[in-house]
């Protein structure tokens, strides 16, 4: 599902996010990426998994249409994929595979995330779940934002689980009444590394996500689970903190890559951007989604402090630029593992692939 809301508007978008003269002083950046060429795509769609679907009351072949978007973490000394994937009738549900080398993953039979006939029926079906992020908590509790798409609109969600299969849902990141029909996905929750894992961190007393697409925006919370919208005193509308630039890669819209990494010179936020049809990046087609990073005050969370004039990555590949969308590379799972950081993301909406930085 992409935004259709961007694509009508993008000149109305202001310039307050224009490139800074750091821009140009990318040593905050996590860079050196190469992608995997010799095993890419390293997950690609099977008609073989069935499932049950309890809302559908029928077996479906889950992920027979598309893979695309994971997030991962490590565990027990192994990564673990969480991904989106598409049945033929385009509803999406997450299912996980593992891996011990970050490289060759196996997958499990059945999805572990999908709607169901619970209370969130109404905001994830038909269209599903879709685009999973994850955290720990201090706790070890994993923390997962994703989007519910009930076929019109795309709400924000979260749920949690101890030990990435059974999970409890706890409903739209912004539940109340002037929100909870806004259009909003894609949480990027704020954490640092410890050791292998990426764990949220408090900011000021307080837990930090930054979310949406087309624009970005932020929430607050005391316990990763309920969130407050970061609001304008004066308008009592929501903060924007990033926004598309006309004439780069990211003319038409942003929207958070992994979790926002907290780091000694502030937090890192790998994003996605895609393209617009004019006032672009001419270098690259019209809707192109490739990802660029933005460094954040690590104190004020809101201030834009730096931001790279290009993309990092971008479609290149056949398979990332053929696909269900042509021209995407959609980052979304990045992890620490065995010395190295490995960047998972979705190529042209159908497959996924991993590049690799040495450490």
């Amino acid at each position: 599902m992409r935004s259709l809301l961007v694509i009508t508007i993008v000149f109305l978008f202001s310039c307050n996010n224009s490139p800074s003269p750091e821009t140009t002083n990318t040593n905050w950046t996590l860079d050196g990426f190469v992608k995997v060429d010799s095993l890419n795509p390293i997950l690609s769609p099977s008609a073989s998994q069935q499932f049950d679907c309890p809302v559908a009351g029928k077996p479906v072949n889950w992920e027979e249409r598309n893979v695309l978007n994971p997030s991962a973490v490590v565990k027990d000394g192994k990564v673990y994929l969480l991904y989106r994937a598409q049945d033929h009738d385009m509803t999406s549900r997450l299912g996980l595979a593992i891996s011990g080398d970050g490289l060759h993953f196996t997958k499990q039979p059945a999805p572990v995330f999908y709607p169901a006939n619970d209370s969130l029926k109404k905001y994830e079906w038909k269209g599903g779940v879709e685009d999973p992020r994850v955290v720990e908590s201090e706790d070890g509790t994993y923390i997962l934002t994703y989007t519910a798409y009930d076929g019109k609109t795309a709400r924000l969600c979260l749920a949690t689980s101890k030990d990435l299969q059974q999970w409890t849902k706890h409903g739209p990141v912004l539940s109340t009444e002037k929100y909870i029909n806004t259009w909003s996905k894609s949480g990027a929750i704020v954490a640092k590394l410890t050791g292998d894992k990426i764990v949220a961190v408090k900011i000021n007393g307080k837990y930090r996500m930054y979310f949406g697409d087309t624009d970005l925006f932020m929430a607050s919370s005391d316990d990763l689970v309920h969130w407050t919208v970061d609001e304008n005193a004066e308008s009592g509308k929501m903060i924007e903190v990033l926004h598309p630039r006309m004439g780069y890669f990211d003319s038409r819209l942003v929207e958070p890559g992994p979790y926002a990494l907290l780091q000694d010179k502030g937090i890192l936020l790998i994003y996605n951007g895609s393209n617009a049809a004019n006032f672009n990046d001419t270098a690259l087609p019209k809707f192109t989604y490739s990802a660029g990073q933005a460094l954040f005050d690590k104190n004020q969370p809101h201030k834009l402090l730096a931001r790279t004039d290009s993309f990092f990555i971008h479609p290149d590949k056949p398979y990332e630029k053929i696909g269900e969308v042509n021209e995407v590379c959609f980052v979304e799972g990045l992890v620490h593992f065995k010395g190295k950081w490995f960047l998972y993301y979705g190529t042209a909406d159908s497959k996924i692939a991993v590049a690799v930085r040495p450490q």
